[in-house]
Formats: structure tokens, sequence, C-alpha cells
């Protein structure tokens, strides 16, 4: 085993989090600015997404602070494209996704051989975005 770069890892948390807690907004405009015929089960949807990016946040400022870090207090930048048909919606969801799942990935590799703990929280968490990624891609499929 190596030894954890704590900071570098303290860093990276701290961005997870951050980008985390930018979905939690995101996700929440997202829920309201849908309409049409579909807009319940969507909605539905991204209140979901919005409580599990919340729960994420609080994961991993868990970690954050049990590795002796201080949780930020910011969210990740978010630009306002002003587009909100759902095809919209959901394609800036998957680039989100995206994102977060190459935070995830920076993760693993930063822990990798310094602590089993937070190589199986990094890849559980590598796994539950690749899944969102699938889904989204499948949600965007009618719209091609």
């Amino acid at each position: 085993m190596q030894e954890l770069d704590q900071k570098k890892t303290i860093d990276l948390l701290n961005a997870i989090m951050e980008f985390e807690l930018a979905g939690v907004v995101r996700y929440t405009h997202y829920s309201l600015m849908v309409t049409g015929p579909n807009r319940i089960p969507i909605v539905a949807f991204f209140k979901a997404q919005a409580s599990e990016s919340l729960l994420h946040a609080e994961q991993v400022g868990e970690i954050l602070t049990g590795l002796d870090g201080h949780p930020s207090l910011k969210i990740a930048q978010m630009e306002e494209t002003y587009k909100h048909s759902v095809k919209d919606i959901l394609t800036e969801s998957l680039s989100h996704e995206k994102n977060a799942l190459d935070l995830y990935k920076n993760l693993l590799e930063t822990v990798t051989n310094a602590s089993i703990y937070l190589e199986e929280f990094a890849r559980n968490m590598i796994g539950q975005e690749e899944m969102h990624n699938l889904e989204l891609k499948k949600m965007l499929r009618d719209f091609s």
C-alpha cells in the first residue's frame, strides 16, 4: 500500500462535492421547467436525481471531514442555456453526468493502492454514474 495523498484527495473530494451540489440545483431547475405530455414521469426523474445528488454530496462531505478536510460552501459553476425542451434538458443532463463520471474516475486514480475504502467508494460511484449515463442515453433515443 502506498500513502494517501491527503491534500490531492481532499481537493478532489471538494470538487466532487461542489459538483454534486450543483447537480441539486441543476436537477431541481430542470424539474420545474419540464412541460408537455410526459411531464409527470420526467419531473419525478429529475426530482430523484436532485435528491441523489444531495445524498452524494453528503457522503463525500462525510469522507472529506473524516480526512480532516473542510467542505466547501461553493457549488460548481453552471451555465443557464435557457433551452428547456425535454431533449435539451436531457442532453445537458448527460453532459453533467459524464463530467461527474470523470471526477469519480480521477478520485479512483488518486486513491488506488492507498485506501481500499476510498477505492470501493469511488468504484461504487463510478458504477452509479455509468448507470445514469446509460439511462439518459436511452431517454434521448426517441429524439434522434
